[in-house]
């Protein structure tokens, strides 16, 4: 169970606005004026240890904004794709958990779990073929490269987006409040594999008040509920590798499969993970 300090630091997202927050600094991540968003970068880069050498565009003050350093494109000789491996992971970050999907519950923290029904919007026949699957939840810091990539080749076939709260997804948020993956807002992006189907959940959280894909652009609610989107053709299909999406700052992406993948053994909580680096055995 999650530690009083855990509880305490966590207390005050039931309260803060998390929208109102999120929108102003998605205005304030895209000011062009060139004195504010140098000063913003300079701020940032001291914060966070960032490796400029790795971006195509390796000055700091050569982006447009905020926003545009934060989802900086990468040099691809930096994320190699295994080429041992399947599936590959889609995002720089470290792994919250990763593990057997268990009755239909996806596993948060010690002490506490989420129904993956509940995290995939109430979709009963999207939800059944992973009721007794894999899932990883991987974990992107401020520091970290924001883009999204595919890991396999895959088709898609549906995306949803689901409107929520925007908590925070630090340690201690995640430790200390109950369900937070299936309460925050998040988008639903379900493909066709080689290796049955699979769900990426792009998860938002406070100051993500943009998530974005490839195909679709800024993806929002039309009506305050549920958005479901299908593509029962073959025109959007993605290469292993292939950006498929991006978080202003950065947040959480849940890939899930199903009971016949297995994660290798890296894949465990805890541990730092690169884009392209192997996923599957």
């Amino acid at each position: 169970m999650a530690t009083l300090r855990q509880r305490l630091l966590s207390l005050p997202f039931y309260v803060l606005p998390h929208h109102l927050i999120s929108g102003c600094m998605f205005r304030i991540a895209r000011i062009r004026w060139t004195p504010f968003k140098n000063f913003a970068i300079a701020v940032y880069t001291r914060l966070h240890a960032v490796d400029m050498s790795e971006a195509v565009v390796e000055d700091r003050y050569a982006y447009e904004h905020l926003n545009a350093f934060f989802t900086r494109a990468l040099k691809p000789q930096c994320r190699p794709l295994d080429a041992g491996a399947d599936w590959v992971c889609p995002v720089d970050g470290a792994v919250s958990q990763a593990g057997a999907i268990e009755q239909g519950r996806i596993f948060q923290a010690k002490g506490r779990d989420y129904s993956l029904l509940e995290l995939l919007g109430g979709d009963d026949s999207l939800a059944a073929p992973f009721h007794n699957g894999r899932f990883a939840t991987l974990y992107l810091s401020p520091k970290d490269y924001h883009r999204i990539h595919m890991p396999c080749d895959a088709t898609l076939r549906q995306m949803s987006y689901i409107p929520g709260r925007l908590f925070s997804v630090a340690e201690h948020t995640v430790s200390a409040i109950p369900r937070l993956f299936a309460r925050n807002e998040r988008c639903v992006c379900t493909f066709e594999t080689d290796r049955g189907p699979m769900v990426m959940v792009l998860v938002g959280a406070i100051n993500v008040s943009a998530i974005e894909t490839v195909w679709h652009g800024p993806v929002t609610a039309d009506n305050g509920g549920i958005s479901r989107f299908g593509y029962p053709g073959d025109e959007i299909r993605l290469s292993r590798g292939d950006e498929m999406g991006r978080f202003n700052l950065g947040s959480t992406v849940i890939v899930i499969a199903g009971g016949g993948v297995e994660w290798q053994d890296g894949i465990q909580a805890g541990r730092a993970v690169r884009m392209g680096q192997g996923l599957t055995r």
